[in-house]
């Protein structure tokens, strides 16, 4: 792999497709728990970012609201996958999106130059309130519209599958 885009290229990226976003720095956060203390400084919809990968190791990128409750057990069904999914490795990550866990982004397709990962978006997110992602590093924030985003994914040649995620039962 070559060597994974930085933030700043990302930025730069985004500039130059036309896109505008709104950048918020902050302290490292890795946890969607971590993160929600910054709801007051940022809008719109807040992202939690699943790694996944099946059984025939095909790579899965899911982006949902962060509050979506996601039955993993299920959604190899709903993403035509093969068997179940499970969480990809750091290395794996880093060989194929460029960033660590903790920072995974659906930003980070832009190092997926490959086309190997299946870009999902949560059909809660399509809603069009602006969403937020990390920007290939988990110490800022970037919100992004909903077109704009459509079209950044594009952009990277990841037309992305968008669907609605399987709840897990209720208890």
């Amino acid at each position: 792999m070559t060597a994974p885009i930085s933030p700043q290229d990302l930025v730069a990226a985004l500039d130059n497709l036309g896109i505008t976003t709104t950048r918020i720095d902050h302290e490292a956060v890795f946890t969607v728990a971590e993160s929600k203390e910054l709801r007051g400084a940022i809008s719109g919809h807040h992202t939690k970012n699943l790694f996944l990968k099946d059984k025939k190791g095909r790579i899965f990128l899911v982006s949902a609201l962060e509050s979506t409750r996601i039955d993993l057990k299920r959604l190899h069904e709903t993403l035509g996958a093969s068997g179940r999914l499970s969480f990809g490795s750091a290395e794996l990550l880093m060989e194929k999106l460029g960033v660590t866990p903790g920072s995974v982004t659906a930003f980070a397709v832009i190092n997926d130059r490959a086309g190997d990962v299946t870009m999902v978006l949560d059909a809660g997110l399509m809603t069009g309130e602006p969403m937020n992602f990390h920007p290939l590093v988990n110490t800022a924030t970037l919100g992004i519209a909903r077109d704009d985003m459509l079209a950044f994914l594009r952009s990277t040649g990841h037309e992305p599958l968008i669907v609605d995620l399987p709840a897990p039962p209720e208890p």
